[in-house]
């Protein structure tokens, strides 16, 4: 199976692939895809449009294209090649938040400037995903070697289908995790502690995190902390800490038969009751409604989950 029998897949395939293209390659989708797109640059240049929204990437550039909105993408104008991974997917609940201090507009994310310790291990990931593609339970799957040839595109269904999701979140973790948002981080000394107040938080949203223990945790009174903080993320440290536990309840709901009160509890809320209160102003709707929800739509369908709310 390839590309072009899937240039527009149905929103339940997961579909992963690999290109080395000359110019003149262009995919186009008036409609938009159904599902999300995520493409990752390890050579030459390309450009992407999506909506009224348009940048190029080259190497170490990651894109991520959320589905129904118009795509153009292409070689760019002038580069002698567009090597690149793609994935066609649909997002599980956290991986927005991730992604959204990358948005451009119209539904597109553009993780640029991944830093170069990282590209063999995103590569690596990408190749593990396109091997567990063809895997199946009691066999080894097959090494790839992508030499000069095209690799084909493989629509992944079965057990295999979470190998390669688990393969795209480490893809989505390492590059949101190790770039720096354009416009969004001022100073070396600062970005240091601020990323490393995130990543604790990251690590465990359900630990009793305040603005005074994050801010030991830095070595920064609470007061620089908030401040640098605030002006570097745009946010509030604890508006970060409720969002990054909605998120962890949005996949224990998902994954796992725990009830509300349960779920709370594992993420650091003080009771269900205020866990519902929570969890319903970053998603819409209440706990079990959410539940409900992603249960009723079955597997190939409870990864995409409502949006949160900024």
């Amino acid at each position: 199976m390839t590309a072009a029998d899937l240039s527009v897949p149905a929103a339940e395939l997961l579909i992963v692939g690999h290109y080395d293209k000359p110019p003149g390659y262009a995919t186009r989708r008036p409609t938009g895809s159904p599902s999300w797109l995520l493409m990752w640059t390890e050579a030459g240049e390309g450009l992407v449009e999506q909506g009224g929204t348009s940048f190029a990437v080259g190497a170490g550039d990651l894109a991520v294209l959320a589905s129904g909105v118009t795509q153009h993408y292409r070689v760019r104008a002038g580069a002698q090649r567009w090597r690149f991974w793609w994935v066609h997917f649909q997002p599980r609940p956290g991986w927005t938040a991730w992604l959204a201090a990358y948005a451009e507009g119209d539904g597109c994310h553009r993780v640029a400037g991944v830093p170069p310790s990282v590209h063999g291990r995103i590569g690596q990931a990408l190749q593990r995903a396109l091997q567990d593609a063809r895997w199946t339970p009691g066999l080894t799957p097959p090494t790839e070697a992508l030499g000069e040839a095209r690799v084909p595109a493989l629509a992944v269904g079965g057990p295999a289908r979470e190998l390669v999701l688990g393969a795209v979140e480490e893809v989505l973790v390492l590059a949101a995790a190790s770039a720096r948002p354009e416009g969004r981080r001022t100073g070396e000394e600062g970005d240091a502690r601020v990323r490393r107040a995130l990543a604790i938080i990251e690590a465990e949203p359900g630990a009793p995190h305040s603005v005074a223990s994050l801010a030991r945790a830095v070595a920064l009174s609470p007061s620089r902390f908030a401040h640098l903080f605030a002006e570097v993320t745009g946010r509030t440290p604890m508006r970060v800490v409720r969002r990054a536990r909605a998120v962890h309840a949005a996949s224990l709901l998902e994954v796992t038969d725990l009830d509300v009160g349960q779920v709370a509890l594992a993420c650091g809320f003080v009771s269900p009751f205020h866990f519902s209160r929570a969890f319903g102003r970053e998603f819409g709707m209440p706990p079990r409604d959410y539940r409900a929800r992603v249960r009723e739509r079955g597997p190939a369908q409870t990864s995409t989950g409502p949006p949160l709310r900024q």
